[in-house]
């Protein structure tokens, strides 16, 4: 299997979407959600290996201004994942055909999956919403988390991260700054959305790096308190910010066995 996957161009009001599939037939199952500055390509060979695990059709996009998509005017509004979750996902996943979901987000896109889930548990387009695997998610803002970004954003502009980076966007810019200044945004500190968790009926997998650079085991613990029923927990010790990335055996095993107890309460219910 292809650790590329099968490329692809999505059309959303307008706006075309990078895109790739791996595995499965017919509509995916499980659809991927990237981090703030990721894409389809840095997902890298993860989506192929999961695939493989599951048996299942996996999708993901670049969301606009990110990897080959359309690109975007800055700056990014401070709402900008509560409108990816609410106006973009849905008609994505329309596209996709999808039609019962797994989404699988990390960081940035784990925060969008959550908004989703809690906003919509169906989307408006008809695609049910069965689990949620959520990868250092960000629920609150954390001085750690503003420290690395202000750090991300020298090295962006003194260090060789920009070059790093321009292998991935085609328009490095839109796909930096449209995350690093709204993150950095004085306004910006008061974003949460541990308040929207008990509206989430879907089980969740919740997975956490120990050294995670970007978040603390405070956002763990505050999904326990507000998710209404108890969700399953990985803590990856020695992880940072992407353990799918650093240590795929364990983290691979847990999406797998928690996307097959997803799929199937949701195919029961």
């Amino acid at each position: 299997m292809s650790g590329t996957g099968e490329p692809f161009f999505l059309t959303v009001d307008g706006t075309t979407l990078e895109a790739a599939r791996w595995g499965g037939v017919g509509p995916p199952e499980i659809v991927l959600l990237h981090e703030g500055l990721g894409s389809v390509g840095l997902w890298r060979d993860f989506p192929a290996r999961l695939a493989e695990a599951t048996g299942r059709g996996v999708a993901a996009y670049s969301r606009a201004g990110y990897g080959r998509s359309a690109s975007i005017s800055l700056p990014r509004p401070l709402s900008y994942m509560h409108d990816e979750a609410r106006t973009t996902l849905p008609r994505v996943l329309d596209a996709l055909g999808a039609r019962r979901v797994v989404l699988l987000g990390h960081s940035d896109g784990a925060s969008i999956a959550a908004i989703s889930a809690a906003g919509l548990g169906v989307a408006p387009h008809g695609a049910e919403i069965a689990g949620l695997i959520l990868i250092a998610p960000h629920f609150f803002v954390e001085d750690v988390s503003l420290a690395s970004i202000a750090a991300a954003r020298e090295a962006y502009r003194a260090g060789d991260l920009r070059a790093r980076l321009s292998r991935h966007h085609r328009d490095v810019e839109a796909a930096f700054r449209g995350w690093n200044e709204a993150w950095l945004d004085p306004g910006f500190r008061a974003w949460r959305i541990d308040d929207l968790l008990p509206n989430v009926t879907a089980p969740v997998l919740l997975i956490q790096g120990s050294a995670d650079e970007y978040g603390t085991m405070a956002q763990i613990a505050a999904a326990e308190r507000a998710l209404p029923h108890p969700p399953e927990i990985l803590v990856v010790p020695g992880a940072g910010h992407a353990p799918h990335a650093s240590h795929q055996t364990p983290v691979v095993a847990a999406c797998a066995a928690f996307t097959a107890k997803a799929l199937a309460r949701a195919a029961r219910d």
